[in-house]
């Protein structure tokens, strides 16, 4: 596994795959490459403009790709809901959904649509409602993966139920290090509850270690001192987003990931390298807290997985 490339993504003929996120960065790169792999990709994003741009390189460098894009804003639940209806109107089935989206370090706290903490609505919970809806069409697929994004940041992170919405106190790197440590334990209370339920998902998680892409260049600490330092060293600690999007290309593709497992770079501190096992810190595995989250979820979205697998 530690020499894995795109080259030893099987064809994804007839597979479909919805990205969030997918019209820049690490999620541009995973379209990409399961474009290049014959699969049907669905880029969602919230700029139409930015959406046809990735569309049309993309079909630059695959003149025959099968791929589209779809609006859709993790931080409005009324965008997710309406992103599900559509996609279920016009497929069968969904065989991959990557939950890739995301917003780091908002130096202001802003709230979404549904008044979440910007970073939590976006990053976790509007991944959390979007998984849940599209529950049906997954179930269809013969063997259907959800790919959730993760970061080094999760090691950390804290889930403050006594504040989770960062009312009280508000703190850039902690919201991001908790919405991340969330999207880790909603990867692995999700493949549970799978098991449990017999869902039949594959859900992993994956990080892209320290992967150059707009989220870093234009994130709260550009053209400071700190980040000046940090572009000097970028060379000897950074990869770039085609190499950060290994990892859940790898979770997405390969055969030989374990369902409820995560993968990431494996060179010094997981910061860049070859694809490979992560490490999961330990407050990531804690079942009482993950079981709280899956549940606080359920009642701040009014999403419930449990009543939409019934229904269906």
């Amino acid at each position: 596994m530690t020499d894995w490339t795109t080259a030893d993504i099987p064809s994804l003929s007839g597979k479909t795959a919805v990205i969030t996120g997918a019209t820049g960065g690490l999620g541009y790169e995973t379209a990409l490459a399961l474009a290049g792999a014959g699969a049907i990709v669905i880029l969602t994003g919230r700029s139409d403009a930015k959406g046809l741009r990735a569309i049309e390189a993309i079909c630059n460098r695959f003149p025959d790709a099968l791929i589209a894009y779809e609006p859709l804003d993790l931080a409005s639940l009324a965008s997710v809901a309406d992103f599900a209806r559509r996609f279920a109107a016009s497929h069968e089935q969904l065989d991959l959904l990557i939950n890739n989206a995301g917003v780091m370090a908002l130096p202001r706290r802003q709230e979404t649509t549904d008044g979440f903490e910007m970073q939590l609505g976006t990053n976790y919970l509007g991944h959390y409602a979007l998984t849940a809806h599209l529950l049906p069409l997954l179930r269809r697929a013969k063997v259907p993966r959800v790919v959730n994004l993760s970061s080094l940041a999760h090691r950390s992170g804290a889930i403050n139920f006594d504040d989770l919405q960062s009312k009280r106190s508000y703190r850039p790197w902690r919201a991001y290090c908790q919405s991340k440590l969330a999207m880790l334990m909603f990867s692995l209370e999700l493949q549970r509850r799978s098991d449990a339920a017999s869902w039949g998902l594959r859900s992993i998680a994956a990080h892209p270690g320290y992967a150059r892409t707009d989220l870093i260049a234009n994130g709260p600490g550009a053209d400071t001192l700190q980040w000046r330092v940090g572009r000097l060293l970028q060379p000897f600690i950074s990869q770039s987003a085609a190499e950060g999007a290994l990892p859940t290309l790898l979770a997405a593709t390969s055969a030989a990931v374990e369902a409820g497992g995560y993968y990431g770079p494996n060179g010094f501190y997981e910061l860049k390298g070859a694809p490979a096992p992560a490490k999961i810190m330990p407050q990531a595995k804690d079942f009482a807290a993950r079981a709280r989250l899956w549940d606080v979820s359920a009642t701040l979205t009014g999403v419930s997985f449990n009543e939409i697998a019934a229904a269906a």
